[in-house]
């Protein structure tokens, strides 16, 4: 039995290592190998021991950490339990922990291990698969008046946009975009909270944002627009109150803040990038009364009234609640469970340590760059203002050729999808002080 166990053990081992060595063609199948051992070693303090938690190629510097998180190992075992658990006996066990009783659903706890980290409630979270199918539910969801409209900013990333013209071709109304800032590394927090607020009419239904916008890393200060609207509201009649919708994913997971105190009222994000959690899950926060607002567009098993309603044929009693816009479907259980071990990663480390790292690691890949006269910097230097992206540009190479270059090296950069495209690093808890430098290097080389 030990002999089979240890074949498996080092089959898996092998497997992995393959991957390594055919992206790199350098990884030896005894370094992955040895990173499974040390992960039963984890100190939440030491950060070599944090990135000892991750599988991630060694091999290379990775400074694309918002894109799809590499799992730590608290959350790799907790999808090979839930995986095993489902294939030894796949109705009893998802009919036991997800419909059966009330207080074992594992549902439940990934709700309230999101709460806890947003510091609201388990019943003002809804769970999506993504930051995308968030925005769209709400936007959806929620009812304009062909009258109104929905006020944004140039600066969204696709699936935002996207979601608000859904909205408008399905509602009626318009969306209309501002533009936040001349210069993204000369942005001012005041001025483009008052750029906003400026366009505020009173036909304006939605102010639809992104907190960290990944094609410059710029961060909008949610609480201080938050704020403003807030000051709007107070003279409108409660049936026309103004709704900030915030995407949030590159924010969530980077910066200290706790979501259901900035003064939103719809925050979007998947827990897939920088929360670090199973592929393919995400949440929407709002308060009760927000929710009550929604009209849900997929047909959700999370909570018994919706289905006891249709079988009694009947409406569902009460308001809307975020269960009722969690889509339901069967998910990737093994998945959307396990995300409560990457809430509790986060926590074991410490939320502010977790910020404080990812800020000082991309603040020196910023004051490095900033200091070749062969590079333009558009992110901008002051800490307050920036998260996890590093933008730029390098004199006479493209953003796409500075991303190859920088991959023959090793280094794993990426270039913004935006009709304007820039170089871009991502630094994350997985890295180390002496990989900026390397990075920086390489790119001081392209002189």
């Amino acid at each position: 039995m030990n002999s089979r166990r240890n074949f498996l053990i080092n089959s898996a081992s092998a497997t992995l290592a393959g991957a390594a060595i055919g992206f790199s063609g350098a990884a030896q199948a005894g370094t992955v190998a040895q990173s499974v051992a040390r992960v039963a070693e984890f100190n939440p303090m030491d950060w070599a021991s944090v990135r000892q938690q991750f599988l991630l190629n060694p091999d290379l510097i990775h400074l694309s950490n918002f894109f799809l998180a590499s799992h730590p190992a608290s959350v790799r075992n907790a999808i090979d339990k839930y995986r095993r658990e489902l294939d030894l006996n796949p109705y009893s066990f998802l009919d036991d922990n997800m419909f059966a009783l009330e207080q074992d659903k594992l549902w439940r706890s990934v709700a309230g291990a999101a709460a806890e980290y947003v510091g609201g409630r388990p019943n003002e979270i809804a769970l999506t698969s993504s930051t995308t199918v968030g925005l769209a539910l709400i936007y959806n969801g929620l009812r304009l008046k062909p009258e109104q409209e929905i006020l944004t900013t140039t600066h969204e990333f696709y699936p935002h946009h996207e979601s608000m013209r859904l909205a408008v071709n399905k509602w009626g109304g318009r969306v209309r975009k501002v533009t936040l800032y001349e210069s993204s590394a000369k942005a001012s927090g005041p001025e483009m909270v008052s750029r906003l607020v400026k366009e505020i009419k009173p036909h304006t239904k939605i102010l639809g944002v992104t907190w960290v916008h990944s094609g410059t890393g710029v961060v909008l200060p949610i609480r201080e627009l938050a704020a403003e609207v807030a000051k709007i509201n107070q003279t409108r009649d409660e049936n026309d109150r103004l709704l900030l919708i915030v995407d949030g994913v590159h924010g969530f997971g980077v910066l200290d803040e706790d979501i259901a105190l900035q003064g939103g009222d719809f925050f979007s994000a998947g827990t897939h990038k920088w929360i670090l959690g199973p592929h393919g899950n995400g949440i929407v926060w709002a308060k009760p009364e927000n929710w009550a607002l929604v009209q849900p567009t997929i047909p959700s098993l999370m909570d018994p009234e919706l289905s006891t309603a249709w079988r009694e044929e009947r409406a569902p009693h009460g308001p809307t609640q975020a269960a009722w816009v969690s889509p339901g479907g069967f998910f990737a259980y093994e998945n959307q469970w396990a995300t409560v071990e990457a809430f509790q990663f986060h926590r074991q480390i410490g939320k502010k340590r977790v910020a404080d790292r990812i800020l000082d690691l991309n603040g020196q890949l910023k004051e490095g760059l900033s200091r070749m006269s062969h590079v333009t910097l558009h992110t901008p230097l002051n800490r307050d203002l920036s998260a996890g992206f590093v933008c730029f540009e390098v004199n006479g190479v493209s953003p796409k050729e500075v991303v190859s270059r920088l991959r023959e090296k090793a280094v794993i950069a990426s270039s913004t999808p935006y009709g304007k495209s820039y170089a871009r690093f991502s630094a994350g808890i997985v890295n180390t002080p002496a990989e900026m430098d390397r990075a920086l290097s390489l790119i001081r080389a392209m002189a």
